[in-house]
This record gives structure tokens, sequence and C-alpha cells, in this order.
């Protein structure tokens, strides 16, 4: 046989009566992919290896403690041979031949009418890779594609929409406006199937520091709600009809209020569309990914959350300086620049990281001094962490604040307080103080 006489194509088996002949190993790993695409399994063996018994024990197939017989074939829709004998191997292929029933024979892949692909399943899509009857070469490949489809480098958006569930009218109710509590515009429920939401925590903004998952879903999106912050450069390389709509923020200037931003996601959903609730950071930290989250679930709409890279730690990282380091600090605190400082640990050996702090720096520098930190602790400034321009101003609680106004800091900027600041390569000439 050879590949140009195949003619590949998926098999739908579910509630369909299936044959596997043999109980080892190897029928054990066949029997399971079956019974993964919802066949009715009927193994014959006369002795039954572990991984069969526990399917068994499972009441996931039914097991005849017996020798192959030419009968077994009634009513079979697929067969699949893996006795390890090629003489049982051969019968039990040639009995399916005559009854046209299409049948894997593990002895002898040449002679096989049909052969079984190495297969991985990335989300919806399903990868089955055939190679000439070479098994090993079929999962290298298979392993290959699926590394490609798992890190969002292969197309992975759907063409073909969504089955409709309801009424045309409603779901273009649905799409069509919003209010901030989801009354009628978002309509009782989901017009459409297969919508959803995925809040993508992108990191600090660098395209390499998004998550694989993040990546792949992004690659699937049909609408990408964007910020201002996180991996923009990806947004360039979705298809040309995926609609990006965006609702950035400055700090005081919030144009898209975050009520719409949740009526948007969710009328988006209904529509039918892949949503990806793209952030930079973490969702979670900072980002009002709960209310996101919450507004989703209250409106009946499938969510799923990312983690990401958080900036009050990546950040730093990118100057060098880690939040954590011993002989310096055990513990770190991260606040927004707008909250109450006054009660956080008074060491220089207990890091305060703080985000969205440039407009509040003067005032935040003076807390931290008068709730008992030595005005000679360390501060660093880290402007645009990871991108082209980025760049680290640093000082002293006492003297952090002239420098910042003195060169312009702006955000988005992390400001890291405590001894730990002395690790990062720039630390040892602002400072003047040696790295032990």
């Amino acid at each position: 046989m050879t590949v140009q006489d195949t003619y590949p194509i998926a098999l739908r088996l579910l509630g369909r009566t299936v044959l596997v002949v043999g109980g080892g190993p190897v029928a054990a790993r066949r029997a399971k992919g079956l019974l993964d695409a919802g066949a009715a399994v009927t193994l014959v063996a006369p002795q039954a290896s572990p991984e069969v018994l526990a399917l068994v024990d499972a009441g996931l197939l039914n097991w005849q403690c017996r020798e192959y017989r030419s009968g077994d074939m009634d009513g079979v829709w697929f067969v699949q041979t893996a006795t390890g004998v090629p003489e049982v191997d051969t019968q039990v292929a040639a009995d399916a031949g005559v009854q046209r029933i299409w049948c894997v024979n593990a002895s002898d892949h040449e002679a096989s009418a049909a052969w079984t692909p190495a297969v991985a399943r990335i989300d919806d899509v399903q990868i089955a890779v055939n190679a000439g009857g070479d098994p090993r070469r079929a999962v290298a490949l298979r392993n290959a594609v699926a590394a490609a489809l798992e890190s969002g480098d292969l197309p992975l958006r759907r063409h073909r929409r969504p089955t409709l569930q309801g009424s045309s009218g409603a779901g273009r109710a649905d799409a069509a406006g919003g209010n901030d509590d989801g009354g009628s515009a978002l309509g009782a429920g989901g017009a459409y199937g297969g919508g959803s939401v995925a809040l993508v925590g992108g990191g600090p903004g660098d395209p390499g520091l998004i998550t694989v998952r993040g990546r792949r879903l992004l690659a699937q999106a049909d609408v990408v709600v964007a910020d201002r912050l996180g991996p923009r450069s990806l947004l360039a390389e979705l298809a040309p009809d995926v609609r990006i709509l965006e609702v950035g923020k400055t700090p005081g200037h919030h144009p898209v209020p975050q009520s719409e931003i949740n009526s948007m996601l969710v009328r988006e959903a209904r529509a039918g569309n892949r949503v990806v609730r793209l952030k930079g950071g973490d969702p979670f930290v900072l980002g009002r990914g709960g209310e996101e989250l919450l507004f989703c679930r209250k409106h009946g709409v499938d969510v799923e959350v990312v983690p990401g890279v958080t900036s009050a730690i990546s950040v730093p990282a990118a100057a060098g300086i880690p939040v954590t380091h011993r002989g310096l600090a055990k513990a770190f605190t991260m606040v927004s620049g707008h909250e109450e400082l006054a009660n956080l640990p008074a060491g220089s050996d207990h890091t305060v990281v703080l985000l969205m702090g440039v407009g509040t720096l003067r005032e935040s520098a003076a807390a931290l001094a008068a709730n008992g930190r030595s005005s000679h602790c360390p501060v660093a400034i880290i402007e645009n962490g990871y991108a082209p321009d980025q760049r680290v101003t640093i000082g002293t609680l006492e003297t952090i604040a002239d420098q910042a106004q003195a060169v312009g800091v702006a955000n988005p900027a992390v400001v890291v307080v405590g001894d730990v600041v002395r690790v990062s390569p720039f630390a040892a000439a602002a400072l003047q103080i040696p790295i032990q």
C-alpha cells in the first residue's frame, strides 16, 4: 500500500458498536481512543491486561473473555486488531473484509484496510497524521503540528459560524446594543451557541511574555477587546476581519466606562463570537478582571480566565530587581499608588511595589519615610518595562520625587521601594553603594 491510495477521513462513532480484538496494552490504548470518540466498545480476548481491566471495572467497555469468533463481526461498524498474533489479526481482518467493515490490522500495516493516525486534540481542533504506515514518523509530525497550534503560530480561528440556537431576531437584538445592568438590550439569554469570553493576561508588553494558552486563544478570536498596555504587536498578526475594539484607559481618562466594557463582552459573545479581553499584566491584579468575570457569569456567558505575568514582578525583573532576595527581603507588598501606605511594614527589608504610582510618587515617598523607613531607603522607577524605550531611574525616598520630576517620568511605570533595589545593575552608580 502506498500513501497515494489512502483517503483521509474522520469517523463519527458516537453510539456505534466497534470491535477490538486483543487484550494487551495496545488494545487498551485503542479501546480508550474509541471510547473517547463515544463508541460502544466490545473487546474480545481470553486474557486482559491491567489497562483493559481498569476500563472494564469502570463499566466503559464490554469484555468477552474468550477467543475471537467470526460471528463477533455481526452489527459492527469498525474493527481494531491488537492481539500480537499475526495469524489471528489476519483472520480478523479477512472476516471484516468479507463483511465490508473497515479494519485496522495491527500486525501488518501494508495489508491493513485502514491505518490509525497519530492524534492530538487542541481545544476543538483534532490533528490526525498518517505517515506511510510509519507510526514514529507520524508521532513526530503530530507533535510538531500540535506544538505550533499550542503556541498560536498556526491559524486556529474558525470560519463557520456557530449553530443558531434561538431566533435570529433575538440574536441581532443582543448584538445591537447594551446597558449597564444587562437589561433588555442584552436580553435574557444567549441567542447563539459557540460564543465565549476569555480574560487573557498579556503580560507587561513583550509579545514573548504572553502565556501559551493566551496566545492560542488570541489566534482563535473573532473579537479582541484590547487595553492600551500588554502585547499590542500581536494584534497586527490577526486576520483582517478580526475586530479589535479599543477600550484602553489612561490615568484619569476612561473613554469607555467599565460598565460598557462589561456589556460589550456579553453582547459580542452572545452574537456567537469568541471574544478575547486582552489585558496588560494579569487580569486579576488591579485589572478589574473580577468584575468582568462576574458580569459574564451573571449573564450566562461562558468565560475563561488566563493568568498573565503581572507587571508588579516582571517589570522590576526587567531592571534586574527581585522583589525578594536572600538576606535583603523575605516578603513584598504590592499596592496601588493611590492606597494608604501607613500600615505597611516599616523596614526596607520588606519590599513595596507601587503600581499606577507616578502621579502620587511624592506623597507616597513621604508617607513611607514617615512610617519608619530611612530617607536613604533605595527606590527604583522602571518605565515601559521590556519595551525598547525602557528607562530605569534609581534614587532614595528622599530624592526620588525630584529625580522623577527632573527627567519627566511617566506611566506606565512600576515603583520599587526597598533594599532589593541594590541588586539592580543600575544601582551601584546611582546609590554609590557597592553590591555585596
